[in-house]
């Protein structure tokens, strides 16, 4: 399977991104879907996911009630809508995929909120 990120760029506090990952290779509908982020010098971390059946949704504390994550099985492609971005989302976002013991990453896209 293939997960290409994009979207990403350098944005100014308070602002928004809508990062987009689109697929190929695998049967989109039946996984589940992730965004990471890793900032330089830190581990990297789950940020939202977004499950098959049904599109229930988990977020990390840090960004919940600023960012939505979102699927368009037909398109084969996950979204993460970043509203209010912060100075501490600046990382490298990563694309996931799961479905049982089959797991597929994207290579990432880098965010950056600065003024």
């Amino acid at each position: 399977g293939q997960l290409v990120e994009s979207g990403g760029g350098v944005v100014q506090p308070g602002g928004s991104l809508r990062l987009s990952c689109t697929t190929s290779g695998f049967t989109f509908s039946s996984y589940a879907m992730s965004w990471y982020r890793q900032a330089p010098g830190k581990e990297r971390e789950l940020v939202a996911v977004i499950r098959s059946a049904g599109s229930r949704t988990n977020y990390a504390d840090a960004v919940k009630g600023r960012f939505t994550i979102s699927r368009d099985n037909a398109e084969n492609t996950v979204y993460l809508q970043m509203n209010s971005l912060k100075p501490e989302d600046t990382a490298v976002y990563y694309c996931y995929a799961k479905f049982g013991p089959n797991d597929y990453w994207g290579q990432g896209t880098q965010v950056t909120v600065s003024s």
